[in-house]
């Protein structure tokens, strides 16, 4: 449906006053969305309040609830936890706090609220926003307020940001300090793999998730571990024999070590508490393994956030002051969380009630059904833990008779070989024959290619590059060669992760079918670089480790500026045309201003810059941060633009340069990258077969698929992950530049330059429905999201 573009301009915030406060337990990205909803709210023009420690300063007043400027949340992006402080409040659950609540507001014109925090805080507002009226007439009848007040500050306007590191918030895929809580365990879980392989010894890791098992999973899916207990999905009963047969099979395949990871809340079937000390000691008795017990506590909510909190709390934040500013008296408070890609709001009680009810189904032993209330994610985040991580005996397995080979084309990015360790076990467990090849196709024409087994691909996950090794060569030159590789090796499917190079090397084959009956098979591509240039995909494996990055360096860079004052730094970014990593990259770390190839800049705009900066450097925020992608322009070279602000900025700031280069694409994968490139690699397995059943000619014993849909790339588009063939890609893509032709995060490219005091406008047509919460069929979860 075409719909006229929604611009926000319209939306005032004049005479509007906006309260923010942070609570419940803290979370890495709290900062970040404060700082958005002071900035946006500022930026319309309303007035906006901190409210320092919660609930209780609300109830305090006084100093807690102060006027803040823009400058107020300059350097605290970067920062973990949140500046305003958290804390418990017993006041605040009886009517007398609540009632002195409503009266500190009242006092200075605050009736909206956006409140951070877990589903605790979010059910306080809720109550206190449904007893504002009655409040407000207490508070004239004793004499507090006077009649006028009462009208004028009739409503109380609410909405929630889920800040929580748990992701235990049922509507929303990921809550604010999710991610970078899994940095922190993911950090941890790679440093002791390095010593527990020197010992041969078996660790087991208790992470936080009282009711949620969310880390608990998605940790021991991004480090493949051997088992996992969560709250949601109690062993069978007899689970002790079978973790320890499974732990002594891997020691016996040569595996030095073993990692279990536990939640907090971990519990058998029979609702009994799981200790990691009660795990260790089973090990100890039953195998007499040398078995550690690591206990990460507040390790995990400590720490600077990810890239992927920063973005996240600063959409959120900008997307909350929309709402408030929408609100209606009828308007029922919202949440505003993360759906796939897109930002939503739901209503707010709605979310609550089902949070409510996962812990409901648990304590009544319905655990099919709590897995199910928690989302599609975590459904396909369990599942795919359960096909990864235990093989079945030889017997037990399917026979197919089918050859599948897995390759790496282009740059190698973070998370490649996750995706690899997925496609052959999931491969495996559906029966087929699993094939490695060294090399992309240049390795693929002079015949490296191998079977490979489950156990090759042990410890896989957490590698960063490719351990298949990949070159950017494409098949053209060698088709005759590969084709007679495929025929001698009798490959019936491919499977091919990449990331531009790969989607053209699969239009090559696609397009040499008619004269190569060889490449008539199943042929998948999985989106991996780190430029994100892909077309068919929002996210490509790799991305967010690179992002990471660079955030990492401006962080860095920013901090040694902050020493020296009055100093600007050029950031060079990779991507090729792809300006994906400079704007994210840019709206991560807090950057002035960044450069990018889709949208074109002149001499006046880096005029307008400099100007900008200039008039920055009268605050009291005396530092600057532009990023450039490398091939933004021709002529406007990094050292052009480093010479022009220069010279532009004499006597006022100075100027130093930075090119990021190769750090970009190596590393450790982030947890995204690593969970991303297992999940999409799991369904895209799945899929393979599906076509190999459906494209076998049994009268010929062959494999023939020479329709357009049996060469696919799969992406996650928006809230789903789909299978879409490259012949219809090509449509969509600007094969000069390697870049698709529409890419959704330009929309988020007004954000950017609000936070950094731009005036700009910024198209909201896709925000502003409140939607429902939606319960989802098993089957939806097959399809869905990540």
């Amino acid at each position: 449906m075409d719909h006229q573009p929604k611009f926000f301009e319209n939306l005032s915030g004049t005479g509007k006053a906006i309260g923010v406060l942070t609570s419940g337990g803290d979370a890495q990205g709290m900062n970040a969305a404060v700082r958005a909803v002071v900035r946006m709210g500022i930026y319309v023009k309303a007035k906006v309040y901190f409210v320092y420690e919660g609930y209780q300063g609300m109830v305090d007043g006084g100093d807690n609830i102060v006027e803040v400027s823009w400058e107020s949340v300059s350097s605290i992006l970067q920062v973990g936890g949140t500046v305003i402080g958290s804390a418990r409040c017993k006041s605040f659950r009886t009517r007398e706090g609540r009632l002195q609540a409503a009266c500190n507001l009242v006092q200075r014109g605050i009736t909206n609220l956006c409140v951070i925090g877990g589903d605790g805080s979010l059910t306080g507002a809720n109550l206190f926003r449904e007893e504002w009226s009655g409040l407000l007439e207490e508070l004239a009848q004793k004499g507090k307020i006077d009649e006028e007040a009462v009208k004028k500050y009739a409503y109380l306007n609410i909405v929630g940001m889920v800040g929580s590191i748990d992701n235990d918030f049922c509507g929303t895929d990921m809550t604010i300090g999710t991610d970078s809580a899994l940095h922190r365990i993911i950090e941890v879980v790679d440093a002791i793999m390095t010593t527990a392989q020197s010992h041969q010894r078996t660790f087991v890791l208790e992470v936080m998730g009282r009711h949620c098992g969310y880390l608990a999973l998605v940790s021991a899916l991004a480090c493949g571990a051997d088992w996992v207990f969560i709250p949601e999905y109690p062993p069978e009963e007899g689970w002790e024999d079978s973790m320890c047969v499974k732990l002594s099979e891997n020691r016996a395949r040569k595996k030095r070590l073993n990692i279990i990871i536990v939640a907090e809340g971990a519990i058998d079937c029979h609702n009994k508490p799981i200790t990691s000390e009660k795990v260790k000691d089973l090990v100890v008795q039953r195998l007499g393994f040398d078995t550690r017990v690591t206990i990460l506590g507040h390790v995990q909510r400590g720490g600077t956030p990810s890239a992927f909190d920063r973005i996240l709390a600063s959409r959120m934040g900008v997307e909350a002051v929309l709402a408030l500013l929408e609100a209606t008296p009828d308007t029922p408070a919202c949440v505003v969380s993360l759906s796939g890609n897109q930002a939503v709001r739901l209503p707010l009680m709605e979310c609550v009630q089902m949070t409510q009810e996962v812990q409901k189904a648990m304590d009544e032993g319905r655990f099919v059904e709590a897995v199910r209330l928690r989302g599609r994610s975590f459904e396909n985040n369990l599942n795919t833990y359960k096909l990864l991580s235990q093989k079945k005996p030889d017997a037990e397995l399917p026979k197919t008779n089918f050859n599948v080979a897995v390759l790496n084309v282009g740059a190698p990015a973070a998370g490649m070989n996750a995706a690899v360790r997925a496609a052959v076990r999931v491969g495996i467990t559906e029966g087929h024959k699993m094939f490695a090849v060294i090399d992309g196709f240049e390795g693929f024409a002079r015949g490296k290619i191998k079977e490979i087994s489950w156990g090759d691909v042990g410890g896989w996950t957490g590698q960063g590059g490719s351990i298949l090794g990949t070159k950017r060569t494409l098949p053209a030159k060698y088709l005759e060669k590969i084709a007679d590789q495929m025929r001698t090796n009798n490959i019936n499917a491919l499977m091919v992760i990449g990331g531009f190079e790969a989607y053209e090397s699969c239009l090559q084959l696609h397009e040499a079918r008619s004269c190569f009956e060889e490449f008539c098979v199943p042929i998948c591509v999985l989106p991996a670089t780190i430029s994100n240039n892909v077309p068919g995909t929002d996210f490509s494996i790799g991305a967010d480790t690179a992002l990471n990055a660079i955030v990492e360096t401006c962080d860095r860079i920013k901090q040694s500026a902050s020493g020296t004052k009055r100093r600007v730094f050029i950031i060079e970014t990779m991507g090729g045309y792809c300006g994906y990593l400079a704007n994210m990259g840019a709206l991560a770390a807090g950057a002035d201003a960044a450069y990018i190839f889709e949208e074109q800049f002149d001499i006046r705009e880096l005029q307008a810059n400099v100007e900008h900066l200039t008039e920055k450097m009268k605050t009291s925020i005396q530092r600057g941060l532009v990023l450039r992608n490398e091939n933004c322009n021709e002529n406007y070279t990094t050292d052009f633009i480093y010479q022009l602000y220069s010279e532009e900025g004499k006597g006022v700031f100075d100027c130093r340069k930075n090119v990021l280069g190769h750090m970009q694409q190596g590393g450790a994968p982030s947890p995204f990258d690593r969970n991303f490139g297992t999940k999409i690699s799991a369904k895209a397995v799945q899929w393979i077969s599906k076509k190999l059943k459906e494209t076998y000619r049994k009268e010929e014993g062959k494999v023939f698929a020479n329709t357009d849909d049996s060469v696919c790339l799969l992406g996650m588009r928006r809230r789903n992950l789909v299978f879409q063939p490259v012949a219809e890609l090509k449509n969509e893509t600007d094969f000069v530049h390697r870049i698709p032709m529409e890419q959704w995060w330009l929309k988020l490219r007004p954000l950017m330059k609000i936070l950094a005091k731009y005036k700009t406008s910024y198209d909201v047509s896709d925000s502003g429905q409140l939607e429902h919460v939606a319960m989802h069929s098993p089957k939806e979860a097959e399809t869905g999201a990540i």
